[in-house]
């Protein structure tokens, strides 16, 4: 398989989408019924001049089918279908009828609306199904077909992958999507994860839920959960991804927002960072000690702060002097939040929990 491009200024190795691995098997397996004979590897065409090929793992000429298969490489990105067996049968569909699309072993079902693709349709994103219908019309005009074939997308263990990701939530159930808008994977991009939180919105307003909850974890959902009363397809698995959450709502308003984390995640939030990767940005007790200053707080307490070890440590000392630092974290998170939305029409309340799931902070 071709190598994608080392992510730019990372070193770390690109990979290749569901959406690349599927058109490129789709590619192979068409070329094997028209001429009996599977290209290997096979080449694709994708966005920004790329013609990256793949190795097939999988050959299966049968009467009147042919099935190809690719081992996706995501490259250096933690992707939950990394060595995943992404194959394609492709059967002659009925003249005139163009790509049929069908959800093959281990690729979902649609179930609720609000997704890009309408109820019962296979999960295979409105970009890989483009990709897909360019390929197969090139190979029909290259080598005599009339480009009507039924396109079956299977993902070895994509049910059991699927557990792993946010499809049962969003209503896709039997199997994992086949994503991709670029054909590349970057690493850790975490680009499907902010797709998912996107769906998740559009999800909720199709249900027409007034009230989502965008959380850290699973602690902080439970505590959402338990404190509003709200159904599964209201919550938004946030974790790290503030930003995304807050840009997404600006676009696509719910009248309520409830933000939900634990005091560390949450601080750094209301010190205005939008990712919350512990790797991307860091807990300021400098900041800690200025809002307890700002309260009221005596100098020998905003020195404790300032000298805490983390977030959990600042507020114990806080609750020890009888000062609310969770709600001054809360009321800061609650500040920034409201500066992405940019007035949009969103109510948002924050909760802020310890790790025992205790609300320490409200606003």
């Amino acid at each position: 398989m071709t190598t994608a491009d080392r992510a730019e200024g990372t070193g770390l190795r690109s990979g290749w989408t569901t959406g690349a691995c599927a058109t490129a098997a789709t590619t192979a397996a068409y070329t094997a019924l028209l001429t009996g004979e599977f290209p290997d590897p096979v080449t694709i065409d994708l966005p920004k001049d790329r013609h990256p090929s793949f190795a097939l793992a999988v050959e299966r000429l049968e009467d009147g089918a042919a099935t190809a298969g690719v081992v996706k490489d995501a490259g250096d990105d933690p992707d939950v279908t990394h060595g995943a067996l992404v194959s394609v049968r492709i059967t002659p569909g009925e003249p005139g009828s163009g790509v049929t699309f069908r959800a093959g072993d281990g690729v979902g079902t649609v179930t609720k609306p609000g997704l890009p693709l309408p109820v019962g349709e296979p999960a295979i994103n409105p970009m890989p199904r483009q990709f897909m219908r360019e390929h197969v019309a090139a190979v029909a005009a290259r080598h005599g077909g009339t480009g009507d074939v039924v396109v079956e997308v299977s993902v070895e263990h994509g049910a059991e992958l699927a557990r792993r990701t946010w499809n049962p939530r969003l209503g896709i159930l039997g199997g994992l999507s086949i994503l991709g808008t670029t054909g590349v994977v970057v690493p850790y991009s975490c680009s499907a994860w902010i797709d998912s939180i996107r769906r998740g919105v559009d999800v909720a307003r199709a249900a027409g839920r007034a009230h989502v909850a965008a959380c850290t974890g699973s602690t902080s959902e439970r505590v959402a959960v338990e404190t509003y009363g709200l159904p599964e397809d209201a919550l938004l698995d946030m974790g790290d991804f503030a930003g995304a959450v807050l840009k997404y709502l600006r676009r696509h308003p719910v009248e309520r927002l409830t933000m939900a984390g634990g005091i560390g995640k949450l601080a750094k939030l209301a010190d205005g960072h939008l990712d919350l990767h512990s790797g991307r940005s860091q807990v300021s007790t400098d900041s800690l000690a200025a809002m307890v200053e700002g309260a009221g707080g005596s100098p020998g307490l905003a020195d404790r702060v300032r000298a805490a070890n983390t977030a959990l440590d600042a507020l114990q000392q806080c609750q020890a002097d009888g000062l609310p630092l969770g709600d001054l974290v809360a009321a800061g998170a609650r500040r920034t939040a409201l500066g992405v939305l940019r007035g949009a029409p969103v109510a948002v309340d924050v909760l802020v929990i310890d790790r025992a799931g205790t609300v320490v902070g409200r606003a």
